[in-house]
């Protein structure tokens, strides 16, 4: 495994990470004792980035992470977020909450379900309209100098509220979804990232599971799976978003790999900096996922790529449009 700086503050992470969202909660049905049995792989493989947020099934994921990487706690970096309140009688609805008084709040819960003393690096998960950063941050600020928390960072953030909260507090790290078909991080944010010295967290590298190409038919999805919620898996994006499928198979082929260790190669190829987290309940995908790191595209390869699947290539929003106003979240 290859082990990164990916930050000036010192945070040290696998270049490849597990997303553990899905275990508990949004893609179908999940397998506990292979959800362990995973989270246990992934230690023997040496991953020691591991994901997870108080929203993911509310709550349910800390408690499985917690009770099943306690024995490694010396060995990993346990990520987990704040920030959306959920409902448990409208699972649908989303707030957010960055106050300084919910910092706190949350922080102890979390530590509470993972069964820890400290969480190694937290996330703002939204950005609250409401509470200036740099109330939030100096809260998240205090958890540090507790011990409570030994890094701090955002999640899909702009430019501005990440200069805002530097100056308050270093941050860490900054986490958005970043792919072949998600680029808007390129823009701003990356560049930020480097100026900053601040590690990039890419969620959904292989964009939910489609730069897979195992997903071809949204109505193949379980009835509970969000996906079928996302406009670029809508019949009317779907066709043509296939043809990055397509184009990536032309190149993965020949290399004998496949279309997931492509595109995770690609973006951990784009700054040294990057780090993935590509989430997955089941060990054989955990295995493919780490042939990411034997692939060294040249730059002829990176260019053609780029050429073939240039940033807006994707059709339809990352979210419905509903949630992308509320959340201000960028485009690509």
């Amino acid at each position: 495994m290859v082990i990164k700086k990916i930050s000036q503050t010192g945070l040290t992470v696998s270049a490849i990470g597990l997303g553990c969202m899905g275990m508990s909660e949004f893609y179908g049905t999940a397998d506990e004792p292979e959800c362990i049995a995973t989270l246990e792989e992934a230690v023997e493989l040496g991953i020691t980035h591991f994901d997870t947020a108080d929203m993911y099934g509310f709550g349910d994921n800390e408690r499985l992470i917690g009770r099943v990487l306690k024995p490694f706690r010396d060995k990993i970096i346990i990520a987990t977020k704040f920030g959306i309140v959920r409902d448990k009688n409208q699972t649908i609805a989303r707030g957010v909450n960055g106050s300084p008084e919910y910092v706190k709040a949350a922080c102890a819960s979390s530590l509470e379900r993972l069964g820890m003393d400290y969480i190694d690096l937290y996330y703002l998960h939204r950005m609250d309209p409401r509470v200036p950063i740099e109330e939030t941050i100096q809260a998240m600020a205090e958890l540090v100098k507790e011990g409570k928390v030994r890094y701090i960072g955002l999640s899909e953030a702009d430019a501005e509220t990440i200069r805002l909260a530097h100056q308050i507090h270093p941050i860490s790290a900054i986490q958005s979804e970043y792919s072949l078909w998600a680029r808007g991080p390129e823009k701003e944010i990356l560049p930020l990232c480097q100026e900053l010295g601040i590690g990039f967290v890419a969620y959904s590298p292989l964009g939910r599971g489609f730069l897979t190409g195992k997903i071809t038919d949204v109505n193949a999805l379980e009835k509970d799976d969000f996906r079928r919620t996302l406009p670029r898996f809508q019949e009317g994006n779907l066709h043509h978003n296939l043809l990055i499928v397509d184009t990536l198979e032309k190149i993965a082929k020949p290399k004998n790999k496949s279309i997931a260790q492509l595109s995770l190669a690609w973006v951990l190829a784009q700054a040294p900096f990057i780090t993935a987290i590509p989430g997955t309940k089941h060990r054989k995908y955990l295995t493919e996922n780490m042939g990411a790191l034997t692939i060294d595209l040249t730059p002829e390869e990176l260019d053609t790529l780029n050429k073939l699947i240039p940033p807006g290539f994707a059709h339809g929003e990352r979210y419905a449009k509903e949630v992308m106003r509320a959340f201000n979240l960028m485009s690509d």
